[in-house]
């Protein structure tokens, strides 16, 4: 039986439709079901599978014991925006006002929320890079406004220049940026951040830049956009605790902007979450003062389990790129006979007891030329769990 046969047969018991016959829920939800209900191993879902550092668990558990467990400020607790402002100068020489530049939110995607909807109009244009992390396109979607993205090409995954400036026009009001990136891995490059920071000033656009990767790229290194010169007055920063610190269930994320551009956005905020995670706030705070040689050996760590399965995916068949941060890699499976991504990823649990996510669920509909094939497994894990992974995906060679 070749590859491509048998992953088409699975495929068509696996799918999940709605009560309805038409309604699905999204590609996340139906992977992560679709490893319960079959026992695989779960390389969809972008969490660790390993606490984060004890002094920051500890810390939590000491604020829940303390008392720290009613609403806090509605900026955020004082001794997290100072940690973050902290943090900001630390590790990018960036300057700011703890109590009038850096707003708590619950994660980066409530951060991103609110931005997006205090920030934009009916019609207003968004510029986001495609592939693009799922929530980006609900978000614009719920603000009314337009979404306008700019591709990023295996093998490397970096926009075209040329493309950038036939994006960004008088029309746009926010440029979204996600470096380092997901789903594909890449940092952007120094001269494209400079490219972005021109754009923004010659057509009066605000740039919003989603890091929460920031400490976990590997063979190279993380510049913040607002670092640039001409760039923090135009500049919402979005960040979070939970990729950092292994801590995603926390949802502490935050905003570090200009003075009015935090009230905007707070304004929103406000009537979302309105608050949330008091304990887990002075706990992020103790992260963001650990030793250097935390977050170095943080990368290291992840780069190495990259590379496990990276290994993994090459001797089972796939052509795979090598991303510079995060937790994804991309693996492209057209080796294998494959054509539809989305059907080969409900068939894999069938298959080699593994879960991937389609990149094609991080595109539009009508733009994924070019993704069809494309697979990205989460190598965040520990590192027996990816061995094992690898060796069942090796099956797929026999197939």
């Amino acid at each position: 039986m070749t590859v491509s046969g048998s992953w088409e047969r699975a495929a068509r018991g696996a799918m999940l439709l709605g009560n309805d016959g038409e309604l699905r829920p999204t590609i996340f939800a139906e992977m992560s079901a679709l490893a319960t209900s079959t026992g695989a191993i779960n390389l969809g879902q972008g969490f660790p599978d390993q606490d984060g550092p004890a002094e920051v668990l500890e810390a939590a558990r000491r604020a829940i014991s303390d008392g720290v467990n009613q609403y806090p400020p509605g900026m955020g607790m004082p001794v997290l925006r100072e940690a973050i402002a902290a943090h900001q100068e630390r590790f990018y020489g960036i300057r700011v006002d703890a109590g009038a530049n850096v707003l708590v939110t619950a994660g980066a995607t409530e951060a991103l929320a609110a931005t997006i909807l205090a920030l934009t109009d009916e019609g207003d244009e968004v510029v986001t890079l495609e592939p693009f992390y799922d929530a980006y396109g609900a978000l614009i979607a719920h603000a009314k406004a337009t979404h306008v993205t700019v591709p990023l090409r295996a093998p490397d995954f970096q926009p075209d220049h040329d493309d950038l400036r036939a994006a960004v026009t008088d029309r746009t009001r926010l440029i979204l940026i996600n470096s380092p990136h997901n789903p594909t891995g890449s940092v952007l490059p120094r001269e494209t951040l400079e490219l972005l920071v021109e754009l923004a000033h010659e057509h009066d656009a605000l740039i919003v830049t989603d890091e929460v990767y920031e400490h976990l790229t590997f063979e190279t290194t993380h510049t913040p956009i607002s670092s640039l010169p001409g760039a923090f007055e135009r500049t919402i920063t979005i960040s979070s605790g939970g990729k950092t610190f292994s801590t995603t269930g926390w949802k502490i994320g935050w905003i570090v902007a200009p003075t009015e551009l935090v009230a905007a956005i707070l304004a929103v905020k406000q009537f979302l979450t309105y608050v949330n995670g008091a304990p887990f706030q002075p706990a992020i705070a103790v992260g963001l003062g650990l030793p250097d040689e935390y977050f170095t050996t943080a990368a290291a760590t992840l780069a190495a389990k990259r590379d496990i399965l990276s290994a993994g995916l090459t001797a089972a068949g796939f052509a795979v790129s090598r991303p510079q941060a995060g937790y994804f890699v991309i693996a492209d499976a057209s080796p294998l006979g494959v054509t539809d991504g989305a059907e080969f990823c409900r068939a894999l649990p069938a298959l080699a007891g593994v879960v991937g996510v389609p990149v094609t669920a991080f595109v539009h509909p009508d733009r994924r030329t070019g993704y069809e094939s494309l697979v990205r497994f989460a190598f965040c894990k520990k590192v027996e769990l990816l061995e094992r992974a690898s060796a069942q995906l090796s099956e797929l060679r026999t197939q």
